[in-house]
């Protein structure tokens, strides 16, 4: 037990002269060394993971707001939710996100949650993300329309991750629930696995991320203050996640894709505890590749 908080207090040392190195300079909290980094959109080192935002973390902000801090917290790539590029938004307005992503030298590799509980909505899903220039679509298909899915995803060499929401989620509360109905799908049909979410289930992220990783296709990251159905967002590091053993596990399945981060406390001023957590995940990598 004395070599476990041993561990955190250090691990919770190397995330705050992160952050406090984020806050002094503005740059690169976020951003995994040159060599472990993707060339030509494929990661050529095992396990070499980006950061990025879930903009969900910033719904009360502005479309341009979020885009500056993102860029202050030094993450490159961001996963749009629909109150920053909304889902009924026509070719034109697509368009003009894109590029005032793509100007603020952010990559837009996907948007979501997005739900999707009937045809016309899952057409629109993938409408959306091609017209965008996304990758994936981090989303929740109602399990019906999963063979219609699986038809786009063919058409569109679209990725769709889906997201599980943990306890009192009907559809998919668990990473395993979700992956025993698409395991039969094109492999471009993954997971999204929120940890935060995960282990409010009761499940341990990290085993799920190890025993479901030829599906992951994208992380939300997070922490939570109890292992239950009550537990809240709080900053990475200060709640119950083990985060040093779900980064290990990430490297140890060789993990490619992106994990973005989703701080949902403090709406309406998330930007100390984002930074804070970013820092904290960034210090754990570097204390785990030292």
């Amino acid at each position: 037990m004395k070599q476990a908080r041993s561990r955190r207090q250090f691990l919770q040392a190397a995330g705050a002269g992160a952050a406090a190195a984020l806050a002094s300079s503005g740059y690169g909290a976020g951003q995994l060394s040159a060599e472990n980094r993707p060339e030509g959109g494929k990661n050529t080192q095992a396990g070499s993971f980006e950061l990025g935002l879930a903009s969900y973390t910033l719904r009360k902000f502005s479309l341009e707001k979020t885009l500056e801090i993102t860029q202050r917290v030094g993450l490159k790539h961001i996963c749009l939710k629909s109150v920053h590029l909304p889902l009924d938004s026509t070719d034109e307005q697509i368009d003009e996100v894109a590029s005032k992503v793509k100007q603020a030298q952010l990559h837009l590799y996907g948007g979501g949650v997005v739900y999707m509980k009937n045809e016309a909505e899952v057409n629109r899903a993938f409408d959306y993300a091609r017209r965008a220039g996304m990758s994936t679509i981090i989303g929740v298909p109602n399990p019906e329309l999963l063979a219609l899915v699986n038809k786009k995803v063919i058409e569109y060499d679209l990725k769709v991750g889906i997201h599980n929401h943990g306890p009192g989620d009907k559809l998919y509360p668990t990473p395993g629930g979700a992956y025993e109905k698409i395991q039969q799908l094109d492999r471009r049909i993954g997971l999204c696995i929120d940890i935060g979410h995960t282990q409010r289930a009761g499940v341990d992220p990290a085993e799920a991320a190890e025993k479901f990783g030829d599906r992951l296709l994208d992380v939300h990251i997070k922490d939570v203050s109890a292992a239950a159905a009550e537990g809240r967002t709080v900053e990475i590091g200060r709640g119950v996640i083990d985060i040093p053993k779900f980064i290990r596990t990430l490297l140890k399945i060789k993990f490619s894709g992106v994990v973005s981060f989703e701080h949902e406390k403090d709406a309406d001023d998330p930007v100390a505890g984002l930074a804070e957590s970013v820092g904290y995940v960034r210090g754990v990598v570097a204390a785990i590749r030292k």
